[in-house]
Order: structure tokens, then sequence, then C-alpha cells
């Protein structure tokens, strides 16, 4: 039987597998309901009740139909409120925003619009796991930019000015970040924004997390002087409106950009769902109280784990905004990958090995506070034992 993977475009062949997704396979193939995981990065809360009514509104109304590419108008002008009111950025709804499938969709369009093969891409990494494959998929080059554990997974712009090279076309931030909750300071984001106007960069600015920010402000770099014209937003409902099934996200930016990203978009996608984009209307218009709840909750969830991870000797920042912690497990004497698998199999708690995120991500977990505070309570004296082991085994 002649190799069907000859048929696989040479760039997809070496695209790795997501690392979260691979290690949940093994999670899986347990299938032991006692289980905790703290790995899957989705809100344990169910869109709230008002939301999914509305939908079922929809449905009942008959509301089945395509939309406009860019959206339903009735959500964009939502959108241009929203982002007004809670980050103070003035788009307008006819031209300067884009609804898509999820901030997924809206990177990918995002990258296949604005990239040239060859031309390359700043990261801080760790960072989620589709960024770097996301520009090879478009035959970029992406450079990851270095964080660390001491300076609170900040980024810097003398980090970027160290990484950068000729051919750097774009700038993608992701801030809190996934998977460290680290965040910048208005001081470090407008050295950052003076460093991508130097270098004329197009910055991505990817801040599906920023409503779960517990300690500061949030800032968007969009807001600074000279950057909203060189910023795409992205933006979306899954994380604080707990809205991950239904697969709605936005890009907001100058016009011009927006129709380029809508072009790719049309003869992609064509329009997301109607029903959800009927849904993230009632999300935006009547959600917030919601929003505040659910934030309160993983505030309350992220001090318990963090104070419970340095108790436990995993020496963990206190990440300033998402629901990620990223606590050191090097002093265990396991590697990153070891002591997930062990922790898993002894002892039934699921984390995410660190270097799924990036080699920058060696010698850490991410556990994640999107699951019930007892729950949590239970993991953490799981792994209070896995680790007391370890160290009586040395």
């Amino acid at each position: 039987m002649s190799d069907p993977n000859r048929f696989i475009a040479r760039h997809v062949v070496d695209l790795p597998r997501s690392g979260i997704r691979d290690f949940f396979d093994v999670v899986a193939k347990m299938k032991s309901a006692d289980v905790i995981s703290l790995g899957i990065g989705e809100p344990d809360f169910r869109t709230p009740w008002h939301i999914r009514e509305a939908a079922i509104y929809s449905l009942e109304r008959g509301r089945t139909h395509y939309t406009a590419n860019l959206g339903l108008i009735e959500l964009r002008r939502a959108i241009s409120g929203y982002v007004g009111q809670h980050f103070g950025i003035e788009y307008r709804p006819e031209s300067e925003v884009l609804v898509t499938v999820g901030v997924s969709e809206a990177l990918d369009l995002a990258f296949r619009a604005f990239m040239n093969p060859g031309e390359k891409v700043l990261f801080h990494q760790p960072c989620y796991v589709s960024y770097n494959p996301s520009v090879t998929l478009v035959h970029g080059v992406g450079i990851p930019v270095p964080t660390y554990a001491k300076d609170n997974f900040s980024l810097t712009a003398e980090a970027l000015a160290a990484a950068w090279e000729p051919g750097c076309r774009i700038l993608m931030l992701n801030l809190p970040c996934n998977p460290t909750g680290g965040t910048c300071s208005r001081e470090q984001l407008e050295a950052i924004a003076k460093f991508a106007i130097e270098k004329d960069l197009l910055v991505f600015s990817d801040e599906i997390y920023s409503e779960l920010t517990f300690d500061g402000e949030h800032v968007s770099i969009a807001t600074l002087p000279g950057m909203q014209e060189r910023t795409i937003f992205l933006h979306g409902f899954s994380k604080a409106f707990a809205m991950t099934g239904w697969r709605i996200g936005y890009a907001c930016g100058p016009a011009a950009l927006i129709e380029a990203m809508m072009k790719v978009h049309q003869y992609s996608m064509m329009c997301a769902s109607i029903v959800s984009q009927d849904a993230a209307t009632e999300a935006l218009l009547r959600g917030w109280d919601g929003v505040v709840r659910m934030r309160t909750e993983y505030h309350r969830r992220r001090d318990f784990l963090v104070r419970r991870f340095n108790e436990i000797g995993l020496k963990c920042h206190s990440p300033r905004g998402s629901f990620y912690t990223f606590p050191y497990i090097g002093g265990t004497g396991l590697t990153e990958k070891d002591f997930a698998v062990q922790l898993l199999q002894k002892h039934s708690v699921a984390v995410v090995p660190g270097t799924a995120f990036g080699a920058n991500g060696a010698g850490h977990v991410r556990a994640c506070f999107a699951t019930s505070y007892e729950k949590i309570g239970e993991a953490c004296d799981r792994i209070d034992r896995f680790v007391q082991d370890l160290a009586a085994k040395k």
C-alpha cells in the first residue's frame, strides 16, 4: 500500500501536535472518575442562563441564516460600545469590527492577511500553544522572546530589542498571558509601544483574559499614543463569559486592515454562527454582573492555589490575570513532563508540562484554577503527598 503521507504539505508534516492535547490523550485513556483536572483552560461555570435563553429565543424566531461577513451589525455595535467602555478604545462598528469564530480564527485571519512568506513574528514565551504554529502555517518565522518567573513573566522592551531581527513585521502580545498569568504595567507597555513604533511593527494584541485581571489595571496597548493605527485588538467571549463552546470572538482595528481580514474570512468561514452572535450580543449588553461574579470566585481560587503551592514547596508567583498558575517544579528532581505524568498516574491530578508552551516553560507546570474550590483543595492535598513522597526518596 502506498504511503498517504506523501500528500501532506511539508510545513504541516513538521507541525507539532498541541502539547496540551497530547497530554490529555493520556488523561482520557485513564477513564477514571477520580481524576481532578487542573489542565484544560475552560471555565467550569456554565454560560449564564440569560445568554443561553437568548440563543434559544434566536432559534425560536427562526434565525438560522447567514449574517453579513463582518457579523451582525447589532453585535458589532455592542462590541464597539463594550470596548469603548471597558478598554477606552473607539472603533466604528460599520467598518472596524469583525466577528469571528473564536479568537483563534481572528488570529489566523490576521496572520494570513498581513504576513508574507519568510517574514518574522516576535512573541513572548511561554505562550499559548497555537501562536508559533500559526506563524508556521503562513510560512513565516516565529521568534520567541523569553520571559521569566523572577519578573512575574512580564515582557520587556529590552527583551524585545535583544530578540529583534531584520525582517520582523509583527509583534504578538497576549496579556494577561496563557499559561503564566503574566502581564505588563502601563510603563512597560509604553516602552513596548515605543519599540513597536521605532521598528514599524504591526501588533496583534490578544486580550481574551483581560476581564480576569486581579491585581492593578488592565491596559490595552491600543490605547497608547500612535498604537491604535498599528494594532489589531483581539478579544472574545470564551473565558470571561464562560462561552467556550459557542466559538465566538472578534477583531477590531483600522478599517483597511479589518477589510483585509474580512476578505480572508469571507472565502474561508463566511460568517460566525448567527445563534452564537445573538447570544454574544446578550452577553455584552447584560452580562457584566456574571463576569464580576465569576472573576471574584477565580480570584479566591487563585489566592488559595498560589498559597498552597508555596506551602508545598513549589515556588509559585501570583498571576496578575487569567486563570492559570505556573509553579516551578524543578526542585523535585523531575522534569516537567515526568512530574505531570507521575502526578497523574499516582495521584490522579492532571496538570500540563510547561514545555507545551515553549522551551522557556521548562521546569514549570501549568495548573488551571477554572475548576471548583473543593476540587482544587483536594488536588492540592494530593500534590502535597506526591511531593512529600518524592522528597522521601531523595
